[in-house]
């Protein structure tokens, strides 16, 4: 079984350095797919709200930690959820956190909440920060961060006059042909880290010549190289997959490392392409949408 590197969060708290994203897995998938990762070696969980499929996600936590309770600790997982854009606002986000920390309660807590993108406007993303730091405070949250936050999303969140916690982590899509490289070296030098969803490019890209000659040169598939690029780049990684006999090949990535030619090669296919959504550019209140 592969052993995760992990590295350092401005919270204080550790996460491993590639996930296991949730996006899209059905409810009653999730809980198998949760543990049989975490049997292949996954430490990180990525779920959200509007997956619908927290429980089931905190149910395969549950089991695989109940197997062995001597040599499996619930400090040995990270947890993560998010609050959904309808869920904004100080009230909204409390709800939404009690119901989502109510389900956690068998694993006893939450190692990260993010806001899943900043598609209100300034007075519920604020109250939702409000709420997020008064769960850190409570113990049930250890961490809280962003998803889809633009640079001026987060100078907007860095600049509230009762800021106490800043976020951990930017969770955004990125893989060589989406690079948003202003954006990941802002968010960095204000000491948060860059998760990267869709890093696999929803397969779309993994007959590219160039990953399948790398795959070659490392003995990888296409996949392995688009991971190890996220790796490279400093990203945490959350490949998602629904199929069992893929989660632990997308683990077998730590025996390599691009050379520094080969990433940038790779960044050199970027194109601002986007294969989700983009909320990066939801305007704040005294803006007009960018993409309208």
């Amino acid at each position: 079984m592969v052993s995760v590197p992990e590295v350092n969060l401005n919270s204080g708290k550790v996460i491993p350095t590639i996930g296991l994203g949730f996006w899209l897995t059905p409810e009653d998938q999730a809980a198998n797919i949760a543990y049989e990762g975490l049997n292949a070696g996954y430490r990180l969980l990525d779920s959200a709200r509007i997956y619908k499929n927290e429980q089931g996600v905190i149910n395969g936590i549950a089991r695989w930690l109940a197997e062995d309770p001597e040599h499996r600790h619930r400090g040995d997982v990270f947890y993560t959820t998010k609050i959904y854009d309808t869920e904004h606002g100080y009230s909204e986000t409390k709800a939404a956190l009690n119901n989502s920390i109510e389900k956690a309660k068998k694993i006893g807590y939450i190692d990260l909440v993010l806001v899943h993108s900043p598609q209100s406007n300034y007075e519920k993303r604020h109250g939702t920060w409000m709420a997020l730091q008064e769960a850190v405070d409570s113990g049930k949250v250890k961490s809280i961060g962003v998803s889809n936050y633009g640079i001026k999303h987060i100078k907007e969140l860095l600049a509230y006059p009762d800021l106490k916690f800043k976020p951990v982590i930017n969770q955004l899509e990125l893989h060589p042909w989406l690079t948003r490289t202003k954006l990941v070296e802002f968010s960095k030098s204000q000491g948060i880290a860059i998760e990267a969803y869709s890093p696999l490019t929803h397969g779309k890209k993994l007959n590219d010549p160039d990953l399948v000659r790398l795959g070659k040169k490392y003995s990888k598939s296409p996949a392995q190289i688009l991971i190890r690029w996220s790796l490279d780049k400093g990203f945490i990684p959350l490949p998602k997959t629904v199929h069992t006999a893929r989660l632990a090949p997308n683990l077998d990535v730590f025996d390599f490392n691009l050379t520094n030619d080969e990433v940038k090669l790779l960044d050199q296919k970027d194109e601002d392409l986007k294969f989700c959504w983009d909320p990066t550019v939801y305007p704040l209140d005294n803006e007009k949408r960018e993409d309208a």
